[in-house]
């Protein structure tokens, strides 16, 4: 009785989430057969109510860069809860906010000296871009902004300006002005626009994820520097999902050995558990803003020096620092993603394995057979996303594997585990998408099954 009652419950809850969150999400989820209820997710693996084993290898888009759950995050915030201190008076100075300052601030910077010098808190990474965008502004007493082609830096109104893809803008209307693009790493482009000194700030992801996990030119990011010095352009970087040891270094910046005025970090920083974001900057872009005490309060977030998030995010970089997930990463990282081009080097629709850390991509593209070709070209006309939806939709169903297309380049598979991902899983991936590819290239049941899919698709 009690297991009926709990199916029931069960059932019910779904409903409901589709009655009153979010429809079509739930909808698609259920197409996909991706619509599981989990009960404990550990590491890089997560059980579902029905004990299947999933290895997460999307992180929740990079918020898992120490794993799930980890035990010493966890039991950081039970004792921060436990201490029935001050974790929301907002009328007070926090002890944890500036430990954790100072701590991000001597990860951030390079040299002695310290270019970084002042901290803010957010919740998130949209929030934190946010920050920088009025930030500097009031630093440089200009409105424009500019940003690369392809960016992902979150949805709300000035995040969302801050990207040229139509998917995301579409229906929103008019976004904050002031925004022009450049293609990422197109040297020409930046530098053309940047002499205009019309620009507050340059606003860049320095491996661009969403548009594919696409790194920068050799010497691209250097001259961005460079050129933004000169022409007295605020230097942003968005490191919400290449910070904090994901692509092999605590900051992606520090591969280039570059000193951005702004750096924001999010996601990965509270370990997933709590919603938390920093903006580091500068001593002079600081000043800018809270030049006095009447304009102590001008820039404030309810929750964003919180005592959960504050503990939560000294936790995090004390299991980066002592696991040193940073360096495993970039070890592990370059290893799998050669096992990768080795065993996918003679399909015809594998174009390119690329990344850097635990931070990679997949590209896939047009095959030249004309069987193929011609299953693949239906498979577009239905949707763009449609070939790589299926791919994640059997790594999931017949492997046990969570990871999601790019979400600005349907052709890219991501593959973002916790960096404290064991190799055996990381192998097990490698024979999973070799045997999906196998399937893919030498069976018509994957796009047979891909057309009943769209067929369904259309009908809910």
């Amino acid at each position: 009785m009690q297991a009926v009652a709990g199916v029931e419950r069960k059932v019910g809850l779904q409903d409901q989430y589709e009655q009153t969150v979010n429809p079509q999400w739930a909808r698609l989820l259920r197409l996909l057969g991706m619509d599981a209820e989990y009960r404990r997710c550990e590491g890089e693996t997560l059980e579902t109510t029905d004990g299947q084993q999933i290895l997460d290898f999307l992180s929740g888009y990079c918020v898992y860069n120490t794993g799930h759950n980890h035990p010493a995050i966890v039991e950081a915030l039970h004792r921060e809860l436990d201490a029935k201190g001050p974790l929301m008076l907002q009328s007070h100075v926090s002890s944890p906010a500036a430990e954790l300052a100072g701590r991000l601030l001597q990860m951030a910077n390079r040299s002695r000296k310290g270019h970084l010098s002042k901290v803010y808190f957010s919740t998130s990474g949209a929030e934190g871009v946010e920050t920088a965008i009025k930030f500097s502004r009031a630093h440089t007493g200009r409105s424009g902004l500019l940003a690369a082609r392809g960016a992902f830096h979150g949805l709300t109104c000035g995040a969302l300006a801050l990207m040229d893809a139509p998917f995301w803008r579409e229906g929103f209307g008019e976004l904050i002005p002031g925004v022009e693009f450049v293609d990422f790493g197109d040297l020409d482009q930046l530098e053309a626009a940047l002499n205009t000194r019309r620009f507050a700030a340059l606003i860049l992801e320095p491996i661009q994820g969403e548009a594919g996990i696409v790194l920068p030119p050799e010497g691209y990011l250097e001259r961005a520097q460079e050129l933004c010095r000169r022409n007295g352009t605020v230097f942003v970087l968005d490191e919400v999902q290449t910070g904090l040891g994901r692509t092999g270094a605590m900051l992606a910046a520090h591969h280039w050995n570059l000193e951005p005025d702004m750096v924001v970090l999010a996601k990965a920083l509270s370990g997933g558990l709590v919603p938390g974001g920093a903006v580091l900057m500068t001593e002079a872009i600081y000043e800018s803003v809270y030049p006095s005490l009447r304009r102590a309060i001008v820039h404030t977030s309810t929750f964003s020096e919180n005592g959960l998030a504050m503990r939560a995010g000294l936790a995090t970089l004390d299991v980066l620092e002592q696991e040193n997930l940073a360096a495993r990463a970039a070890r592990l990282g370059e290893e799998f993603r050669q096992q990768l081009r080795e065993r996918l080097a003679g399909f015809e629709m594998v174009r390119e394995v690329r990344g850097m850390g635990l931070f990679s991509g997949i590209v896939f593209g047009a095959p030249q057979s004309l069987g193929l070709r011609l299953s693949y070209e239906a498979f577009t006309r239905v949707h763009p996303a449609m070939f790589g939806q299926m791919l994640v939709m059997r790594l999931y169903r017949e492997h046990g594997i969570l990871t999601q297309i790019c979400g600005n380049a349907f052709q890219v598979l991501k593959e973002a585990p916790p960096l404290v991902v064991s190799e055996a899983s990381l192998e097990h991936f490698v024979d999973a998408i070799h045997e999906t590819m196998e399937t893919i290239h030498s069976s018509r049941s994957f796009w047979t099954d891909a057309l009943r899919l769209a067929a369904r698709a259309v009908r809910i």
